[in-house]
């Protein structure tokens, strides 16, 4: 693996033209410069269906002169729940898959309260006892006072929040769309056998997505000016065939838009879409949700990591490092950002190959602290894997990973077992029953966990070879692959 991945020749040309459309002074607004993008999309990648300007029968506009925008403002979260102990509940902001800690507080006689907030449109989450046990609220300071009553252990099970639509009405979607998504689910799962009767399947699936969003139309009706209503207009976009108007239905100044999956849901339709999956199908579609984003700051920070985020945990680290060098640390187009998504970036660019990861001490099985600065500079090569008791692919790798790690511990290999288990009981068999000989941690938050964030894991079996110096040789996806680089070193 290369320290710096590189594109071709012809890549790199598609890289510069690209480059040229989306550090255009011209606005997203202009029709040109769509077109032109468009055009040259279409040129590159025959295979893309012929876009046409025409309307969706799926999409709603949700927004009007009372929603139009972000609004921040006071607004009095509180509420009740069931449980009779107490513990912490807290309140994050969303962005996209991200969240940000907003306020805490303690439930104290079933009750909790965190005052009155400065906040915006959007959409939150609350938690009681640990990120495992959450849901998402609506917030928009046009309900000042938001109530909500938890009605089960599990929040995100029976709730309510009377006097406020927004919350009404987000929490019968939920309801909705979780219904909507186990039929489909069902016909999806009769489609590999269906045969002659695919093509029946894949109509009622259709069938089944039209009506779902008529059932959004009436809901965006009987809630006309909320926040709700405006995110549910976002969902299907309206010119669905049209790659260089993809993004035209959400205001690019609607910092709103952020607090909500509506960027990033919309981002993965154009890679889907448009991308052809190929490398100059995704730095055309990168190019123009950038060029979209342009007049707000803080909206293209958000765009530019979800895109990212979603280019590096899918491997595609050519893509990222595109991001990287023309959006984010370019002296011209990355002029206007902040140094919150310069610092974001930089937690990807440590976990390429050549570069030091973030360090930890994490507790073992026994309570006794494992640092990774330290344990690193006890071997030539130190492995670090990122498992889980119920991890059917560790159980594979496992086996294999135990005799290799017998025979070349003396050598200089060391490695450290990070597991994603949040029960202590489950974590310890699974070490005694694999005879694992390695050290192993936990901080037994599950995915939740900080270090899953740090190094980004979204999958197990997850690997990282160090040197000891502590910097990355190696991102091997099976056991052989670390056999077969130690075998030539140790």
């Amino acid at each position: 693996t290369e320290v710096l991945m590189k594109m071709t020749t012809l890549s790199t040309l598609l890289i510069t033209a690209w480059t040229l459309v989306a550090c255009s002074t011209e606005t997203p607004a202009d029709s040109n410069a769509n077109s032109a993008a468009t055009n040259s999309t279409e040129t590159a990648r025959a295979d893309v269906a012929p876009q046409t300007a025409e309307i969706s029968a799926l999409f709603k506009d949700g927004t009007n002169d009372q929603n139009r925008g972000d609004k921040v403002g006071p607004v009095r979260v509180h509420g009740t729940m069931t449980s009779s102990t107490s513990g912490e509940v807290i309140l994050y902001e969303s962005e996209g898959r991200n969240s940000s800690e907003v306020a805490r507080t303690t439930l104290v006689n079933r009750t909790f309260d965190f005052g009155e907030l400065e906040l915006g449109r959007g959409f939150f989450k609350i938690s009681y006892n640990g990120e495992t046990n959450a849901t998402d609220i609506i917030i928009n300071p046009d309900e000042p006072d938001l109530y909500l009553q938890f009605k089960s252990s599990r929040l995100s099970a029976t709730k309510s929040a009377e006097g406020s639509a927004e919350n009404t009405a987000w929490f019968a979607f939920q309801t909705k769309q979780v219904q909507h998504d186990q039929a489909v689910r069902k016909l999806r799962q009769g489609i590999k056998d269906a045969g002659a009767f695919r093509s029946r399947i894949e109509a009622q699936i259709k069938d089944k997505e039209e009506a779902f969003a008529l059932e959004q139309h009436a809901m965006m009706d009987a809630n006309p000016g909320t926040y709700f209503a405006k995110w549910l207009g976002w969902k299907n976009p309206k010119y669905p065939t049209l790659q260089g108007r993809f993004f035209e239905d959400i205001d690019p100044l609607d910092n709103s838009a952020v607090r909500s999956m509506a960027l990033s849901d919309r981002i993965q339709k154009m890679m889907r879409s448009f991308s052809g999956g190929t490398d100059s199908g995704f730095l055309a579609c990168i190019d123009l949700v950038k060029a979209h984003f342009e007049p707000n700051p803080f909206a293209l920070e958000s765009v530019l990591y979800s895109m990212l985020d979603g280019f590096y945990n899918t491997g595609k680290e050519t893509i990222c490092q595109y991001i990287l060098d023309n959006y984010i640390f370019d002296e011209d187009c990355g002029a206007n950002l902040s140094d919150v998504i310069r610092q974001r970036a930089q937690g990807i660019i440590n976990l390429r190959v050549g570069n030091t990861p973030p360090s930890f001490r994490i507790p073992d099985v026994n309570g006794k602290m494992v640092d990774l600065s330290e344990e690193v500079t006890k071997n030539k090569y130190t492995l670090i894997m990122f498992w889980a008791s119920w991890c059917h692919k560790c159980e594979q790798e496992i086996p294999n990973l135990v005799p290799m790690y017998n025979d070349l511990n003396p050598k200089g290999f060391g490695a450290i077992g990070i597991s994603v288990d949040q029960q202590k009981m489950a974590w310890t068999k699974a070490i005694a029953d694999n005879q694992i000989p390695w050290s192993n941690v936990s901080q037994l938050k599950g995915w939740d966990a900080p270090i899953t964030d740090d190094y980004k894991i979204t999958q197990t079996p997850t690997y990282f070879l160090l040197d000891n110096t502590g910097k990355i040789v190696l991102k091997p996806e099976r056991w052989f692959e670390i056999q077969r680089f130690l075998q030539s070193r140790l």
